[in-house]
């Protein structure tokens, strides 16, 4: 077999991190790996720059106050759709920092709010806290509370990682209990569809590519998911009847090969589908854009079919109590 292709920028990373000496973060207490994680995530991401508004919120959960970030190009807007993003970090790490410039970007290139959910993490909190909480806030958002200060016509779930995961259960939740407005795409970047493969390029990639087998079952150890429950693995669930969706995976991802059988999941179900492959590059490549600005064009590459599907939704109607011509224009 021959040597995958590994773009240069890409190469430099994982050359650094081989060099790399201490534990790993499956080998720290849970709390600790967090805060590396996010350290980590400010030294190889962007800086979030310059937003009109950026808020911190506090949402209703099923067992408490949910953590939340409101992100806006805008001080103040019509009504208009809204992205609900849920942080990768396999259930175990991650919070609103360790995203916060990624979500900054998506809220400037789409025009529209961006609503990041903070969920409970394991091993504390295992499955199904986190997709508890995701539901409850993201059901939270499409009620327009007060608290938000937006008017929300439509929802598009997304995240990366055990984030996509969750993108797509949010989904497919809204999808049989509707919530007040509907849910009109989604955008799930390298999701973990299916915790139970342990075949193709999870052996391929499972060693030397950032995301190593050794900490993917500690994640998976940790979140002790009902590999059968579609709120685990949602390709257990007919994906017959989900939002048009784009969906990106990265080729050197022990998650590759999922998340490329879920996309011809919902294409054999009729989703309207935009499936992209970052070709060289690893997991986790959306918030480590500083170090690896091919990223960027990867990013860039899905958010322009996604703007498209929202657009899409807007003008024919689909979204609830549609905004007047004009009024999802960009600002000046």
């Amino acid at each position: 077999m021959t040597d995958p292709f590994v773009r240069p920028d890409t190469k430099m990373v994982l050359d650094l991190l081989a060099q790399q000496e201490g534990p790993k973060m499956n080998e720290m207490p849970p709390a600790e790996a967090r805060q590396v994680y996010v350290a980590l995530s400010q030294m190889l991401e962007l800086e979030a720059g310059e937003l009109a508004v950026k808020r911190d919120l506090s949402i209703p959960g099923p067992a408490g106050d949910i953590p939340a970030r409101l992100y806006d190009a805008r001080e103040s807007r019509g009504p208009s759709p809204v992205v609900t993003f849920y942080h990768g970090g396999g259930f175990v790490i991650g919070d609103l920092e360790s995203h916060d410039a990624l979500c900054a970007e998506i809220a400037r290139n789409l025009d529209i709010p961006v609503v990041a959910v903070d969920y409970r993490l394991a091993p504390e909190h295992p499955f199904p806290a986190a997709p508890d909480d995701c539901i409850a806030a993201t059901r939270w958002i499409a009620e327009s509370p007060a608290e938000l200060g937006r008017q929300v016509t439509g929802l598009i779930p997304c995240g990366d990682s055990a984030g996509g995961n969750l993108t797509i259960v949010v989904s497919l939740a809204l999808r049989d209990e509707p919530a007040a407005v509907p849910v009109i795409a989604q955008f799930p970047i390298y999701p973990a569809t299916d915790m139970a493969t342990q075949e193709g390029s999870m052996v391929e990639f499972a060693e030397g590519y950032l995301l190593e087998k050794q900490g993917m079952d500690w994640f998976t150890e940790s979140y002790a998911g009902d590999p059968e429950d579609w709120r685990a693995n949602p390709s257990k669930a007919d994906a017959a009847g989900l939002p048009p969706t784009v969906l990106i995976t990265a080729s050197l991802d022990p998650l590759r090969d999922q998340g490329r059988a879920y996309a011809g999941q919902l294409i054999a179900a009729g989703v309207p589908t935009v499936y992209r492959e970052a070709v060289g590059n690893i997991h986790g490549f959306a918030n480590l854009r500083k170090m690896i600005p091919s990223s960027q064009a990867d990013i860039a590459g899905c958010l322009a079919p996604l703007k498209l599907y929202i657009d899409e939704a807007v003008t024919s109607g689909q979204t609830a109590e549609a905004p007047a011509a004009g009024e999802l224009e960009p600002a000046e």
